[in-house]
């Protein structure tokens, strides 16, 4: 089959490998409909996150099921489901405490010796603990189809950092990032019962879109100048809850600046730097609370995918370009050069 490989930074490419199999008997082999590339993929593609040369990559992904282990109960050949962005067993205590993340058995595609989902195909670990099954209807549905598969990561990840925010009814929240992460972040908040919501963001199509998802405010500036045109906007206070979902060390110190006292941040951008941008005496003497990190968003499909069926939510408008698999280097490139704010791949 074919699926996408990183040789070195900016060398993508989609090459012939191996079929998958089922090699235990809890696992299931998924034929790809719809993969994407992550934001967090790029750190990988600039060289700044290791891989090995022909390493596969890619993490989010939905598509039906070809054949099943024996010890797969769940689902059967003809099955349309959405994989999280990690593998879990579904048996351990992390699992049974919705912290999937944290599986002593689990994993992340595309990790040394494992499927990428973007790719032709993928063999899935676990199945019964990893998948989730999705309506066999949506599969004929376009706009449907690109909408659940946000639940493979962003959509969940934006929900993660909402919650870790604290985000309640009523409250004022910041969302630090104008990616695909911080748009969801921006539709969470907005579910969740957000009064304000303040997107701060540069690219005017995007935060079109977080206007869109619920933003009642924009905020273009950056550093200094964001921070102070968020306090003008919150009268001086700052936000309730403030989602951060960048991870650099100047989105951090923003996040921390915006964040009102008594308020939470929920930090979900993969971590380049951020901790720099953490001084604790400040969190400590306005009482500042932060959490977040990696989103266990195998947890949170159920109570999503309800929502996005009917409609209530929809995070499809992130994905603005649609490219085939062997268009899948020039989908890198063009989220690099942010031209692209986060690719659909069709295989």
């Amino acid at each position: 089959m074919r699926a996408t490989t990183i040789h070195a930074p900016f060398d993508m490419r989609v090459e012939d490998v191996p079929d998958p199999a089922i090699q235990d008997p809890t696992d299931v082999v998924v034929r790809v409909l719809r993969a994407c590339i992550c934001g967090s993929d790029l750190w990988a593609y600039r060289g700044e996150s290791a891989r090995q040369p022909g390493q596969r990559i890619g993490h989010e992904f939905l598509g039906i099921v070809e054949a099943a282990g024996p010890a797969v109960s769940g689902f059967s050949a003809g099955d349309l489901v959405v994989a999280p962005f990690v593998w879990s067993d579904g048996t351990c205590e992390y699992c049974a405490e919705g912290l999937q993340t944290s599986c002593p058995r689990g994993g992340f595609w595309g990790s040394v010796g494992s499927d990428g989902g973007q790719g032709e195909a993928v063999r899935v670990p676990f199945a019964d603990g990893t998948l989730v099954k999705l309506p066999a209807e949506a599969a004929s549905d376009d706009r449907l189809l690109t909408a659940l598969l946000a639940l493979s990561d962003v959509m969940g990840t934006g929900h993660h950092a909402a919650l870790g925010a604290g985000v309640r009814k009523g409250s004022t929240v910041a969302v630090v990032g104008d990616g695909a992460v911080g748009l969801c972040g921006v539709l969470a908040a907005k579910r969740l019962g957000a009064e304000r919501i303040i997107a701060l963001g540069r690219h005017t199509v995007r935060t079109d879109i977080a206007r869109v998802f619920g933003a009642t405010d924009v905020v273009a500036e950056r550093g200094e100048a964001a921070e102070a045109a968020v306090r003008e906007l919150t009268g001086g206070q700052g936000a309730h809850a403030v989602i951060e979902a960048v991870g650099t060390e100047q989105s951090m110190r923003t996040a921390v600046a915006i964040t009102r006292d008594g308020g939470s941040i929920g930090y979900v951008g993969v971590p380049h730097g951020s901790g720099t941008g953490l001084d604790l005496s400040v969190m400590f003497d306005r009482n500042i609370a932060l959490r977040g990190g990696v989103a266990p968003v195998r947890a949170y499909i159920p109570e999503l995918l309800p929502d996005v069926l009917d409609g209530t939510i929809d995070p499809s408008p992130v994905f603005d370009r649609t490219v085939d698999l062997e268009g899948v280097p020039a989908g890198y490139k063009s989220m690099d050069d942010r031209s692209a704010l986060k690719v659909l791949v069709k295989p």
